[in-house]
C-alpha cells in the first residue's frame, strides 16, 4: 500500500522568500527518492505564505526514508519553523497517483 501525504505548509513572510528559493531543489531531490510516485508542492493564490503539498510513496519504508532525509536536509534546516498541517494515509498505489 502506498503511503499519501497530503496538506500545507504555512510560513512566515520573512522566511517565505527563502522557501521559495530552495523548493524547486527540494521537489527536484525528493522526486529522485527511491520510492517517490508524486511529489506536489505549490504556492497557494489566495495566501502566499502557503503551499499545499501532495507526497506519494510506494510503502512505508520509502516514506519513512523520506522523512528522515528531510530531516537532515538543507530544506529541513530552512523549513524547521513552519506549521505543518498534514493527513497521512494508506492508499491503493495507482488509484494516488492518478489523483493528481
Amino acid at each position: 500500500m502506498a503511503v499519501v501525504l497530503t496538506g500545507y505548509i504555512k510560513v512566515s513572510r520573512s522566511e517565505r522568500r527563502v522557501i521559495q528559493q530552495h523548493l524547486a531543489q527540494h521537489i527536484q531531490n525528493t522526486r529522485q527518492e527511491a520510492g517517490c510516485l508524486a511529489f506536489e508542492v505549490n504556492q497557494s493564490a489566495e495566501d502566499d505564505c502557503v503551499f499545499t503539498v501532495f507526497e506519494c510513496f510506494k510503502d512505508q519504508a520509502a516514506f519513512e526514508s523520506h522523512q528522515a532525509r528531510v530531516k537532515v536536509s538543507l530544506w529541513g534546516e530552512i523549513s524547521r519553523n513552519a506549521e505543518r498541517v498534514y493527513s497521512i494515509e494508506t492508499r491503493d498505489a495507482a488509484t494516488s497517483v492518478k489523483a493528481l
